[in-house]
């Protein structure tokens, strides 16, 4: 299963999901979901509910997407896959639900940056940022995937000051 172009127009059906989904109306989005409204159509900005869910933190839209058949290996505008954003929010619930699927966790978007990257990049170190990496890591995160510059998570936990993400990738066998 494939999202679908965003050059294609979507249906009345798929732009009430999306919209459904970004002000968080679950019911709106369960039954749409229900009628088979596809969870993969993408719009203009390349969002489909399921990318938004993950990247919204919008957990309980997202099981309901992952349950219609989700697309995990769908990608963004800038090339990442739900889980990317999701980390770089901070949504904790939201990554640790996918990381109970196949979604791939090394996935590299079109800036080069992994998920764990974005943990470190965009997040502040703080506690649910520090948890999203304990379980990137447990998922086998690759630890040593650098950026397009060559610097590695460890590198720019290091550089930010976020001693406790440091510690955690220094414990998985980050150099």
């Amino acid at each position: 299963m494939t999202a679908q172009s965003p050059s294609a127009p979507l249906t009345a059906d798929e732009r009430a999901l999306i919209d459904a989904t970004q002000r968080n109306d679950v019911e709106a989005a369960r039954r749409l979901i229900a009628a088979g409204t596809s969870v993969n159509a993408q719009d203009e900005k390349r969002d489909s509910a399921f990318l938004l869910a993950g990247a919204e933190g919008r957990l309980e839209i997202l099981k309901l997407a992952l349950q219609a058949g989700a697309d995990l290996k769908s990608t963004n505008r800038y090339g990442g896959t739900a889980l990317i954003p999701a980390c770089h929010h901070g949504h904790v619930e939201t990554v640790r639900e996918l990381l109970q699927t196949a979604i791939d966790v090394n996935h590299v978007n079109r800036l080069g940056w992994t998920a764990l990257l974005e943990t470190v990049i965009l997040g502040d170190g703080s506690a649910k940022y520090i948890e999203i990496a304990r379980l990137l890591v447990a998922h086998k995160a690759d630890v040593n995937l650098a950026d397009n510059q060559g610097v590695t998570p460890l590198g720019h936990a290091r550089q930010r000051g976020q001693r406790e993400i440091a510690a955690i990738l220094e414990a998985a066998g980050a150099r």
